[in-house]
């Protein structure tokens, strides 16, 4: 969904695309490997129109996914099958009101279509928009967050990065020589590098909690190719715009099914950046890998593939987006269970989750919580993340201010929590307890960190100028 994309679609410029590139070779690719990883402790991330097929997956099939990370996409239904909308309402804004998406989602949860929306409200979910982002609005991403919000009734869930000047993409540190855009770059290969600014580390610690720092030297896994043709069936992959070729991380730890069990993370790329657009550059520059090949998490890349002539049984996509306006059938369907593209993603899913073995588990230290990392912060909120506590079924996370008195500030299952409602410039501290059997235990060590200042406001997205996050 680059600033091309609107113009593409609005007007249907068939005639400036004349040819189909060619899908790599399927020759020496086999299937995905049967891993030992349970289905329901998968996740899903992605930017743009990834963002957005996140979403759908994450709702569609919200018993299995604990956990969804938006880059610069917006709400479940946003587009309701039509092109106009996606181009023009879920893209420059405002967004349709939440009782489209809301009512839609309710509807196909009763029919069966989707799970039941209630397993939305124990998602964690990040979400981010970069105030240089002309792409998508932020009202769009707002949008997303009030769509998470309807189901979370309790706090602790949703964490909002919005306060960082960067453009439409996936965000990497600073790295010497880096081919990255900068911070404030919305062009291919929608890569920024933005100084501090770790984004793969911080969507999966925001899912799963505290992790094991990247190796030095970088990861020891290994990446594999697939053919998607194996996941798509009875379809081709070109008749959902899929590619002949998706991609797969697998730390040495996860190879033998013997070892304990390894999770699964799903990355979707954005549009235009898919392999055959922009190489392996998603699959190799980003920092999913490093962190995937420490902590036991394995990361499925499919891709999509341009389809820019009105092929037969064919879609139109010519900048190969992933399906999030009903490109793929037509009708409502594509943001359910039965939808083309996440039929094929839950596919390679339940292949990669075939050899999960239940006596393999590993029991989490008994002790005391350690501090809680403070894994992402802006300016007014902040992610925690924390490592589990053997038999606690939640933790109770307080806060202190500048008064120095600890308040509790929710109690959540999961091993992250967002708190939100703080003050630009203002320094808290943290702490976690564990509850084990309805018991509250002694606390974890403090951790402290200092909200940024609040982002300039940014009338021209893309030329706005980023601001160092002040203390």
């Amino acid at each position: 969904m680059q600033p091309s994309l609107r113009k593409l679609f609005v007007h249907l410029a068939l005639a400036a695309v004349s040819t189909v590139a060619q899908p790599a070779s399927a020759a020496d690719l086999g299937e995905l490997p049967a891993l030992n990883a349970p289905i329901g402790e998968s996740s899903v991330s992605g930017l743009s129109s990834g963002a957005f097929m996140a979403i759908q997956f994450g709702t569609a099939w919200s018993s299995i996914i604990r956990g969804v990370g938006v880059v610069s996409g917006g709400p479940f239904f946003c587009a309701q099958a039509n092109l106009v909308i996606a181009t023009d309402a879920c893209m420059s804004g405002p967004p349709p009101p939440l009782s489209v998406f809301t009512d839609l989602a309710d509807r196909k949860a009763r029919s069966g279509d989707i799970d039941t929306t209630d397993n939305l409200s124990r998602q964690q979910v990040y979400l981010f928009h970069g105030y240089n982002d002309g792409t998508v609005a932020r009202s769009v991403t707002d949008a997303a967050a009030e769509f998470y919000a309807h189901y979370q009734a309790e706090k602790g869930h949703l964490f909002y990065q919005s306060a960082l000047g960067a453009g439409h993409a996936f965000i990497i540190t600073a790295a010497p020589n880096s081919a990255a855009g900068d911070c404030s770059a919305s062009k291919s290969p929608f890569i920024d590098s933005c100084d501090h600014y770790d984004q793969g580390g911080i969507i999966l610690r925001h899912l799963y909690g505290a992790l094991n720092a990247p190796r030095d030297g970088g990861p020891a896994g290994t990446i594999k190719s697939f053919d998607q043709a194996n996941y798509t069936k009875p379809d081709t992959p070109g008749s959902l715009s899929l590619g002949q070729t998706g991609y797969v991380f697998v730390p040495k730890d996860c190879e033998t099914l013997s070892a304990p069990p390894c999770r699964v993370h799903i990355v979707l790329h954005g549009c235009e950046q898919n392999d055959e657009s922009v190489g392996r550059q998603v699959i190799d520059r980003m920092s999913f890998n490093a962190w995937a090949d420490t902590n036991r998490i394995v990361v499925l890349y499919p891709q999509t593939a341009a389809r820019p002539l009105l092929l037969p049984l064919e879609p139109f996509n010519p900048l190969a987006c992933w399906d999030w306006w009903g490109y793929s059938s037509g009708d409502d369907s594509y943001v359910t269970k039965s939808g083309r593209q996440i039929r094929a993603i839950k596919s390679m899913l339940d292949a990669l989750t075939a050899g999960y073995r239940p006596d393999t588990g590993i029991q989490p230290p008994e002790n005391v919580p350690d501090a809680p990392l403070v894994n992402d912060i802006s300016d007014i909120s902040g992610s925690l993340a924390w490592r589990p506590i053997k038999g606690a079924t939640a933790y109770r996370v307080s806060r202190a201010g500048v008064d120095g008195n600890f308040a509790p500030v929710g109690t959540i299952a999961a091993l992250s929590f967002a708190d939100a409602d703080l003050e630009p410039k203002s320094s808290y501290r943290w702490r976690v307890t564990a509850i084990v059997n309805g018991i509250e235990g002694p606390p974890s060590l403090e951790t402290a960190a200092t909200t940024w200042a609040r982002p300039p406001r940014c009338d021209d997205p893309g030329n706005c100028p980023i601001t160092v996050p002040a203390n």
